[in-house]
């Protein structure tokens, strides 16, 4: 099988999105290795937040996460928030690419990361010894960057304009949801404040 997407074949936000939307599994075969090795930290952001944009479209969490390996730059993992739609506590953007990535050898790889990992994430990130983390918004949630340097993670910053964005209108639209995504029910809860009569 040839592949559909070539080494000669121009970045655009429509392949990006075609990529976002591909099952990980297939990519090898429809992209080619040429392909992958051009794109920068900054069309692998791009996918994550396709990808972030697809979960706010399905009512959840806009927060997606990819996974590539250092050496070929192939994507090996990908996914988004999908708290509300599967009624999954925390299958973040990050988990939900690390599971889709499976058992691999996640100090060769590097992942990309719509928002900063929370205290779950971030824990997962250093357990398994990811060697880089890029994240791409810290201006609507920042607070494990250091503690993943300290434990040995490379943290880039490459804030995307459009993920921020969309970040603060689903916040805006949903903050009990966000709560909820951040800390669990019992703090929707907590925030609740009673009404007046």
């Amino acid at each position: 099988m040839k592949a559909f997407i070539t080494q000669n074949t121009p970045v655009t936000n429509e392949v990006l999105n075609t990529i976002a939307h591909l099952p990980t599994k297939s990519l090898p075969q429809i992209v080619e290795e040429g392909f992958s090795k051009k794109l920068t930290d900054k069309d692998f952001m791009r996918i994550a937040v396709l990808l972030a944009q697809k979960g706010y479209e399905e009512g959840g969490c806009p927060i997606g996460g990819v996974v590539i390996s250092n050496e070929t730059r192939q994507i090996l993992g990908k996914g988004h928030n999908t708290l509300v739609q599967e009624n999954h506590p925390y299958n973040h953007g990050e988990t939900s690419a690390i599971r889709d990535a499976g058992r691999c050898d996640f100090s060769l790889t590097t992942i990309f990361t719509t928002l900063s990992p929370c205290d779950v994430c971030a824990t997962l990130i250093y357990m398994r010894q990811f060697n880089r983390v890029v994240v791409g918004d810290v201006t609507s949630a920042s607070g494990n960057e250091e503690m993943l340097r300290q434990k040995g993670v490379q943290v880039d910053i490459l804030e995307d304009p459009e993920g921020i964005a969309l970040y603060a209108k689903y916040r805006a639209e949903k903050p009990d949801q966000d709560i909820e995504d951040w800390k669990g029910l019992a703090a929707v809860r907590q925030t609740a404040v009673p009404k007046s009569f």
